[in-house]
């Protein structure tokens, strides 16, 4: 029998609000359900991977083709985890080990997706290549991982995913354009496709991690210096400045090297709790900063809304450019506006 799930901690939340059980689905705790973890051996996969086999789940773990090998995953193998490689730019890669996890364990309940790819650099300096690279397994990747399981999620009545997005997914970062551009397209991706896939059971949630720290060292060999599975870019002479807007994502690598972000350890543990969860959110937000940030950004959108709606636009061809006419008037009372059309039509 697999352990109940653990208490929400401040610690591991990074909220500073009240520690509270997650609404679990019992029957979700008393079975073993199958989950498929693709990015299985990035720093947030990998401790994915271990809380779920920790609480007796039966897991594919799924590794990145640029940094594993085949043997390295067939070691992964026991009576509980299945280790394959996928390149999830690659439908038929994707669809091959959904197959053979479906073939080993009978079934899959949670696709927890955390392959990511970005690059660090101004949007001048990427190239063609790395911006499509970033579009191409970011936002791509999870598409084919949604379209070639939800047929069977489907068929069973049942599935959750697990999205892993990012704070660039909410907000614009100097330095992150392109990879922010392609966690804004998951998000909308995701956000839409929950109402076209309600009826089926079939749940998802973005997980949006702030700054995570790898709590394991990081063996990828790279070109070029990198930080988690972003690739830092030296920057052009246009952007070469200190100071440069363009240079904000590097500095705060450089600054979290001598911080302690959020743990991946712990923020696996939540995920993991949100797999078993009765009615997952659309987004969790991992830790103070991507709590602090998402929300001085949406404050920042409610004022300049306010700030700007005196403009108002008319929205049909009788109305004039002034905005004048009945479609214009969006802050007058509805009894108002229908006591004016009556008396329109009565000295009409």
């Amino acid at each position: 029998m697999r352990s109940a799930p653990k208490r929400w901690s401040e610690e591991a939340a990074g909220m500073g609000g009240k520690s509270e059980v997650l609404p679990i689905d019992q029957n979700l705790i008393f079975n073993f359900d199958p989950l498929q973890i693709f990015g299985g051996t990035g720093h947030m996969g990998r401790s994915l991977v271990k809380s779920a086999l920790s609480h007796g789940d039966l897991v594919t773990s799924v590794g990145r083709v640029f940094e594993t090998s085949p043997e390295d995953m067939a070691a992964q193998d026991n009576d509980s985890c299945l280790g394959l490689l996928c390149d999830v730019r690659a439908r038929d890669s994707v669809a091959r080990v959904i197959d053979r996890t479906l073939n080993h364990f009978q079934r899959v309940d949670v696709i927890a997706n955390c392959s990511g790819y970005g690059v660090i650099g101004a949007c001048e300096d990427q190239d063609e290549h790395e911006i499509r690279n970033q579009f191409e397994t970011n936002f791509m990747g999870t598409l084919n991982i949604i379209q070639a399981s939800l047929p069977y999620f489907r068929q069973q009545s049942a599935g959750r995913y697990l999205i892993f997005s990012s704070t660039s997914g909410a907000l614009g970062v100097p330095g992150l354009g392109p990879y922010c551009a392609t966690k804004y397209a998951v998000e909308g991706l995701i956000e839409a496709m929950l109402y076209e896939i309600d009826s089926f059971n079939v749940k998802a949630t973005l997980v949006e991690p702030g700054f995570v720290r790898r709590d394991e060292p990081d063996t990828t060999a790279a070109p070029l210096p990198t930080w988690g599975h972003f690739l830092i870019k030296p920057a052009s002479e246009a952007y070469a400045q200190a100071t440069s807007p363009a240079l904000h994502a590097k500095r705060m690598v450089q600054w979290l090297g001598d911080r302690q972000p959020t743990s991946a350890v712990k923020c696996a543990e939540l995920v993991w709790q949100l797999a078993h969860c009765s009615y997952p959110p659309l987004r969790l937000l991992l830790g103070s900063y991507a709590i602090e940030s998402i929300r001085d950004r949406l404050r920042s959108v409610t004022e300049e809304l306010e700030d700007w709606k005196h403009l108002n636009f008319p929205i049909s061809p009788e109305a004039g450019v002034d905005g004048e006419g009945k479609d214009s008037r969006p802050d007058q009372d509805e009894s108002m506006v229908d006591s004016q059309d009556t008396q329109s039509q009565v000295t009409t």
